[in-house]
């Protein structure tokens, strides 16, 4: 690798004009999304590859990133999902043993742009102020009016269907197909730590592309059925909507993730909104108002459920409260083997308070 390579200058420009100035990191180039950060002190390479992050540029506040390499165990997809990165350092030299390869290696072959050297807790504090935007790193244009011109063009998230763009392509199993239990999958951009979590409490899952009817998932003539995470807005998501209603019907336990939590609210009559900041990290304190106990979770989601109209639902009843700013993070439906969590309870990375509730949901399906 060329020493001089990270001297190069970068830009992050933001959808209101503001303006940052940085070094290069990872390919160079020039990438969109929309800006959003992660408090994680750990798990840079899980946050790559979950798909719930696709099309949007990730601010990590950690401020070493890369320091641990690359290894090709952590991964919760087939590949980076980000749609680039914000930092402030860039480690290239790692100090792991066991790791594969390096930050800066692992960028290039993945065509991901980056931008280091910026003061993130400056950045931060703004986004968080002034919200969710779109944004656009580039390496090599440095003009701003170009780089304006280029970012008017990026399409914003509310309203953007992405499930079906990072959703398996073929439907694939997981697990050992002699276990007692039977799940289909709906993947809406699925980690793969939750397909472990299932195998590991004795469940064959049978993953489905997001566009996949109910009738041919009870093909597969599973126990139950699992709605995954996944990017973009649920409220552009009516196939989804309409495949979970069925699943209701069926009377067949359900058990939904982030996404997969809001398309059972969506399904049971309840809106969505688009977050000011939205909640990702791997810290959220959460309250379980059932059992009347805390839980430290990991989350990642820039849409939540619209609170009031929980409340005033007769249909479902709340579960989980978040203790930071009391959005709604779990439900179940009354009458109904049905329930969800807006959060990551398979946290990865992120503490294991939260992966009861797949034993709940074995249970459940016993």
């Amino acid at each position: 690798m060329n020493a001089n390579y990270t001297k190069l200058p970068a830009v992050l420009l933001l959808a209101d004009g503001t303006v940052f100035h940085g070094k290069a990191a990872g390919k160079i180039g020039t990438t969109t999304g929309e800006i959003c950060f992660n408090t994680g002190m750990t798990g840079y390479q899980e946050i790559f590859t979950d798909p719930s992050y696709y099309a949007q540029i990730m601010v990590t506040t950690n401020a070493h990133i890369g320091n641990y390499g690359i290894h090709s165990d952590e991964v919760e997809s087939g590949s980076i999902k980000i749609a680039g990165l914000v930092c402030k350092n860039f480690n290239i030299d790692y100090s792991r043993k066991q790791a594969d390869k390096s930050i800066q290696d692992y960028f290039q072959e993945e065509n991901i742009v980056g931008i280091s050297d910026i003061d993130t807790r400056q950045l931060v504090r703004y986004i968080r102020d002034k919200g969710a935007m779109n944004a656009i790193i580039s390496s090599e244009i440095t003009d701003i009016d170009e780089l304006k011109a280029k970012l008017a063009e990026v399409p914003s998230m509310e309203g953007l269907e992405l499930s079906s763009v990072v959703s398996t392509k073929e439907a694939y199993t997981y697990g050992d197909e002699n276990a007692p239990i039977k799940v289909a999958v709906l993947d809406l951009g699925i980690k793969k730590n939750i397909l472990r979590n299932f195998d590991e409490r004795g469940v064959f899952t049978k993953v489905f592309p997001a566009k996949t009817s109910f009738e041919e998932m009870e093909k597969f003539n599973p126990d139950g059925y699992f709605v995954s995470n996944g990017p973009g807005d649920p409220a552009a998501m009516p196939y989804a909507v309409e495949t979970v209603k069925d699943i209701l019907k069926s009377e067949k336990p359900m058990f939904g993730i982030c996404l997969g939590h809001q398309l059972l609210a969506l399904a049971n009559g309840i809106g969505t909104m688009k977050m000011f900041n939205g909640h990702r990290g791997i810290n959220h304190p959460v309250k379980n108002i059932i059992k009347d106990k805390c839980e430290v979770t990991s989350q990642n989601h820039g849409f939540g459920v619209i609170p009031d109209q929980v409340k005033n639902s007769d249909k479902v009843e709340i579960t989980h409260i978040n203790l930071n700013d009391q959005s709604i993070e779990g439900i179940r439906v009354k009458g109904k083997k049905a329930f969800s969590v807006q959060y990551h309870p398979e946290s990865s990375p992120g503490p294991h308070d939260s992966r009861y509730l797949f034993d709940d949901f074995v249970e459940m399906l016993k």
